[in-house]
């Protein structure tokens, strides 16, 4: 039996990262909301209403599905009771592995609600915002914005971090262009935590 997991994604091209990080025994079902983004970051960050609509969206899409993952950080919060955070297995994750630790962020209304997270989960970390990066990713440069998020990571393993975060989904193809070590990645960390549940479906 396969399980059908369910995304809520605030960016299109994130479909994509996570396809190519599912494993064997998983199916999944994309849903973007681009505009609930859009909306978050003119606001300044995420407000009651986004976080209502939101949160009617997860509870939709978990009565369809037997486990959805909210992809966006920004609307993070937003997941309690009804979906998993990716960003949230990544601090788990993040939290067990060696330090010292960096968490790259590159869309500035994630900072307060991704170190609170990464700061429950117990980790000690740093966190560092990639320069430019979110303005390659809205022009569509996504081998821009990829590039500067590699280039960030592999600064901070030269600088003596044990471990490197990359805290939005949307980094997760930087990874692939890292030359002084392997930074850990949203898709790979939210998707491994589900298949490890107890009482998970099994093909």
């Amino acid at each position: 039996m396969t399980i059908r997991i369910a995304c809520l994604h605030t960016v299109d091209s994130n479909a994509a990262v996570f396809e190519a990080a599912c494993p064997p025994g998983a199916s999944l079902r994309h849903v973007v909301r681009a505009d609930l983004l859009s909306v978050a970051e003119a606001a300044g960050g995420l407000t009651p209403a986004i976080r209502d609509e939101t949160r009617a969206l997860l509870a939709g899409l978990a009565a369809e599905a037997d486990a959805v993952l909210l992809t966006c950080s920004t609307l993070g919060p937003s997941a309690d009771g009804l979906a998993l955070r990716v960003d949230a297995a990544l601090a788990a994750a993040t939290a067990t592995a060696p330090g010292p630790r960096l968490v790259l962020y590159a869309v500035a209304t994630t900072e307060a609600p991704t170190r609170a997270l990464f700061a429950a989960h117990g980790a000690d970390f740093e966190m560092r915002l990639v320069p430019d990066a979110w303005d390659a990713f809205r022009v569509g440069d996504l081998p821009g914005y990829h590039a500067r998020v590699a280039e960030a990571a592999d600064a901070g393993f030269a600088e003596g971090y044990a471990t490197v975060a990359l805290a939005q989904a949307s980094m997760a193809g930087a990874a692939a262009l890292c030359r002084n070590g392997t930074p850990l990645t949203s898709p790979a960390a939210a998707l491994a935590a589900l298949l490890s549940r107890p009482g998970t479906p099994r093909g």
